[in-house]
């Protein structure tokens, strides 16, 4: 296992490289250059070489700097993601994978990159909106006014990369011994909001009620706990701890999934591979990741350069803030 160099405050791209590093099919394409050498993105470049020092045999040091990547990134990004200032893993992960499916010539047909391959699922959107009073209604004495004319309805079909869960509020009241109370709540429970039937409002880009249900499921899934709040003055983080399984999350259990065509299997069970962690005040604090390395099934705690061995036990009682669970291939 290698640590990385932080180079200054750049923890949150650590942890997202370490995570990346565990998805199998995506280190072995970026091993062989041959893959992609027909793309010139510097950011693909260095994306392999970065994937090539970490996974070589002969890596005696122990640890690799990202310090080409890191650049690419800043151009490629166009400085959103830059050396010094700390940003959210969550948001560079996904523009990571949008910009490495694109600049590897990927489309929005299924499959069209190794990103797709590894990462994309499908959800299918009930979208309901509240109907306007036409001039007519609202001049007609006949229309309750408070009651406006029921909901349109639209349903489409919308790709992910990655799946937000919202977590319960927190309580304002500390108990009887003067602590705060560190709230948990099952994952599963988080999950309800993919079961096609609970209700989620947004308010943006117009007030809606949506309903979301799962149609076809990655052989990666990144789940993000949205554990950061903005408002006008400032960003709030929520503590909740989450309750999730190491091994064996079994999804159709919780959520409805879509049959399987023919003489496919559903492969619903999944495995954790990577789980990264907040530690601190939201705006300040640091990231760090839990990895499995799975040829010997033993879990790490990285932080930058520190890389220590740890329980699985010790992955669940962390403050997850971006995990990647991998499918089952044989369930």
């Amino acid at each position: 296992m290698v640590g990385l160099n932080n180079i200054k405050e750049t923890d949150f791209v650590n942890v997202t490289i370490q995570s990346l590093m565990r998805i199998t099919p995506l280190r072995d394409f970026f091993l062989i250059p041959e893959n992609y050498q027909n793309f010139k993105s510097p950011l693909v470049q260095r994306f392999g070489e970065l994937t090539r020092k970490i996974w070589h045999p002969r890596n005696f040091k122990g640890q690799v700097s990202p310090h080409e990547f890191l650049q690419a990134v800043m151009v490629a990004s166009k400085k959103r993601f830059r050396i010094g200032v700390q940003s959210d893993p969550v948001e560079f992960m996904s523009w990571l994978l949008n910009t490495l499916h694109v600049d590897l010539g990927g489309s929005k047909k299924l499959n069209s990159s190794v990103i797709f391959k590894c990462f994309q699922g499908e959800l299918e959107v009930v979208k309901e909106i509240q109907r306007k009073l036409t001039v007519n209604e609202k001049l007609s004495n006949d229309v309750d006014k408070s009651d406006p004319g029921g909901f349109e309805r639209e349903v489409s079909r919308m790709p992910f990369l990655m799946l937000g869960l919202d977590l319960p509020p927190p309580p304002l009241f500390k108990d009887v011994m003067e602590k705060n109370i560190i709230p948990q709540v099952p994952l599963f429970n988080i999950l309800k909001k993919f079961d096609g039937e609970t209700v989620t409002e947004v308010v943006r880009p117009q007030i809606a009620r949506m309903r979301y249900c799962v149609t076809r499921l990655p052989q990666y899934l990144i789940l993000h706990m949205r554990r950061f709040t903005k408002n006008n003055f400032f960003v709030e983080k929520n503590p909740t701890l989450v309750n999730f399984p190491v091994k064996n999350l079994e999804l159709k259990d919780y959520i409805p999934l879509p049959s399987p065509q023919g003489s496919e299997k559903l492969r619903s069970k999944y495995d954790l591979i990577a789980n990264a962690v907040h530690d601190g005040k939201p705006g300040e604090g640091c990231y760090r990741v839990f990895v499995q390395r799975k040829s010997e099934e033993i879990w790490y705690e990285m932080q930058d350069l520190h890389v220590a061995e740890t329980l699985p036990q010790m992955v669940a009682l962390s403050e997850a803030y971006m995990q990647i669970y991998e499918q089952q291939q044989g369930s």
